[in-house]
């Protein structure tokens, strides 16, 4: 199987980034069932979400959030990456407090 790559701009200081991630990352277990695991500012990822088998793995760098999940297959692939950016942005938006963000999600 392959991976897909992905990669969101971040403009916050990199233990705010990893509050947020952190924050993204707990989202995904509670709808989905995805677990995580954090060693520094790396973390992994792993579970099914919507059938579909997820193993992937992250890091929070100084402007950026970069990654690799699995490839969800030729359908999926491009629907995955707008989703990732997407969950990744609002997350990551410095206009937005975690609280109001966390708000946000219920």
């Amino acid at each position: 199987m392959g991976f897909i790559k992905f990669e969101v701009p971040n403009s916050l200081p990199v233990e705010d980034a990893k509050k947020r991630v952190e924050a993204l990352l707990g989202y995904w277990n509670r709808k989905y069932g995805v677990s995580s695991a954090w060693d520094g500012i790396a973390a992994t990822m792993k579970g099914k979400a919507m059938g579909i088998s997820i193993d992937g793995k992250l890091a929070v760098e100084g402007s950026r959030i970069a990654g690799e999940a699995s490839d969800p297959g030729m359908l999926l692939r491009g629907q995955a990456q707008k989703y990732l950016t997407r969950k990744f942005a609002e997350y990551l938006d410095p206009a937005k407090s975690l609280e109001q963000i966390l708000k946000a999600e219920d």
